[in-house]
């Protein structure tokens, strides 16, 4: 069976992306909600707030970016399991932010910590993830942003393996910070060109 142009397949495969996006992004406004539905119930935690604002980002950056593979000619069985496979680890930093139940843990925040080389593994694999999207964007897109990634990957991936290595709450806030504030220039350079 031929495969169809790759104008024909983007909104197909488009469609699976936003849905795992889709179930993300409702994992997390239903934790957020449920934190306001119920305030009493678990120990809040600005570390964990700030994670879960932070992959809420993420989430949307991802959904912001992949709009590019609209220029993408040539897909392969491949390509589209790689980017649902990419999809799929944003889900579970969603869902590992805001599990079902976390009485055995007595609050988000240690629920965190405990289960940090869960979530920052799967953090680390998705700086490495977004390496190789950015390559199968072509060679233009990657030209453009090559100098980035030699940048966001190596500080990515440190954070993760100090967020991973400590139990410190106040590390553990600074590497959210650090992960927020590196975001924060990526919307400003998206809303700079979108207005150049």
């Amino acid at each position: 069976m031929a495969t169809p142009p790759g104008s024909e397949l983007f909104p197909h495969i488009r469609i699976v992306l936003g849905m795992v996006v889709g179930l993300a992004v409702s994992k997390l406004l239903t934790g957020f909600a449920g934190l306001v539905q119920h305030p009493g119930r678990y120990r809040l935690s600005a570390i964990h707030l700030l994670w879960a604002v932070s992959i809420l980002i993420e989430l949307v950056l991802f959904w912001w970016w992949e709009f590019a593979l609209s220029q993408l000619q040539v897909w392969n069985f491949t390509t589209f399991v790689f980017l649902i496979v990419y999809a799929i680890a944003l889900y579970l930093l969603a869902a590992l932010l805001f599990p079902e139940d976390i009485d055995e843990y007595g609050g988000y925040e240690s629920y965190l910590i405990q289960r940090r080389y869960w979530f920052f593994g799967l953090l680390a694999a998705t700086f490495v993830l977004d390496v190789v999207d950015t390559m199968i964007k072509g060679n233009a897109h990657w030209t453009r942003l090559v100098t980035d990634y030699v940048i966001q990957v190596p500080f990515g991936l440190a954070l993760c393996t100090i967020a991973c290595c400590t139990v410190r709450p106040r590390v553990q806030l600074a590497v959210v910070l650090a992960h927020i504030a590196y975001q924060a220039y990526w919307v400003t350079r998206i809303l700079a060109s979108a207005v150049a």
